[in-house]
């Protein structure tokens, strides 16, 4: 039996310009970071004591005997793709699926690392994060970027760079008192709202013109967050501002990333005291970040008293397998 952890990301600055449609062109950035929330994927090769082959337990059970009846795309692609042969699978979250996290994300990239432990092999964080982005991409044929495989897989805070080559991960250098700071300026709330990702993406592609001015605007101002994070010299709360006007640009990128109801949301948090705060994920709902000082949280808390408040830390490790018991397996001949 495998069980990996695999954590969820929250996006800063740059999201959209990790689209290969986008970053092919004109390159792209992201800065992130994984936090202490995560998704668990339990992989165990099923007893032949049943009248099926593999059996599936997400928010759903699927029990089938042949592999392409496998509903879930992401597993039966992955299933397909390492060769996977009589399989249980159980997956489990800290929280929400379809929620602006990365999610789908980081079960791709969980899933993956499971398999690859129960067939006892070793695969690194580069090679999970590249079969995570060809298995949602290609394969499963799913609208999005690339930000939120390579977050789950190499874990931390980061700038993630993408050219016409692929791409680069760079941590990002902060003293541990600064990365603190930050932390306890960061309020995330659940909105209630839950979406798939690539439907969004897929609305905002078709429903706006060209977004590329939006998008080298946002681009540009992961420089700048990169900056104020790592020189002590910069005022932190500068980040907290800058959060708001990239969510500004963000929300001219297409017409399914807001609502009238989160723009009020949003509304209500600055009002409340935070100097800036974003949608975390492609739009449409899941989870608000705000960045807010110590002495305005209450009143933010309380503005914001009729959603769920999520306390949360930085984590740095990325997808791990956490209980490792291999099985003596043998394929049917």
């Amino acid at each position: 039996m495998i069980i990996t952890q695999t954590p969820f990301r929250m996006s800063f600055f740059g999201g959209g310009t990790d689209m290969e449609s986008f970053f092919r062109k004109n390159g792209g950035a992201v800065l992130s970071t994984t936090f202490d929330k995560y998704c668990y994927v339990n992989v165990r090769h099923l007893p032949r004591f049943f009248d099926y082959t593999t059996e599936l337990s997400y928010s759903k059970t699927e029990r089938v005997i042949n592999t392409e009846d496998i509903e879930h795309p992401a597993i039966r692609n992955a299933i397909k793709m390492l060769d996977m042969h009589e399989i249980r699978l159980t997956y489990e979250a800290d929280l929400p699926a379809r929620s602006g996290l990365g999610t789908s994300s980081s079960f791709a990239v969980g899933m993956l690392n499971a398999f690859y432990a129960l067939k006892g092999k070793y695969a690194d964080k580069k090679k999970l994060a590249d079969e995570a982005i060809y298995l949602e991409r290609n394969l499963c044929q799913e609208a999005g970027g690339w930000q939120d495989q390579i977050a789950a897989s190499f874990g931390g805070f980061n700038r993630i760079n993408f050219n016409a080559d692929g791409y680069d991960v760079l941590p990002i250098i902060i003293s541990p008192e600064r990365k603190k700071q930050l932390n306890q300026n960061l309020m995330m709330f659940f909105t209630g709202f839950t979406r798939f990702s690539s439907d969004i993406q897929k609305i905002n592609v078709t429903g706006k013109g060209n977004k590329t001015v939006q998008l080298k605007e946002m681009l540009s101002l992961v420089d700048d967050a990169e900056r104020v994070l790592t020189d002590k010299g910069e005022n932190l709360d500068e980040f907290g501002r800058m959060l708001g006007y990239t969510w500004k640009l963000k929300r001219q990128t297409g017409s399914a990333v807001s609502t009238n109801g989160i723009d009020e949301l949003y509304l209500k948090g600055i009002a409340s005291g935070a100097l800036g705060g974003k949608l975390l994920g492609a739009g449409g709902g899941g989870f608000f970040i705000f960045y807010v000082r110590p002495e305005h949280q209450d009143a933010v808390r309380w503005a914001m008293r009729d959603l769920l408040h999520i306390p949360f830390k930085f984590e740095d490790g990325g997808t791990r397998v956490i209980h490792y018991a291999p099985e003596d397996y043998v394929p049917k001949g």
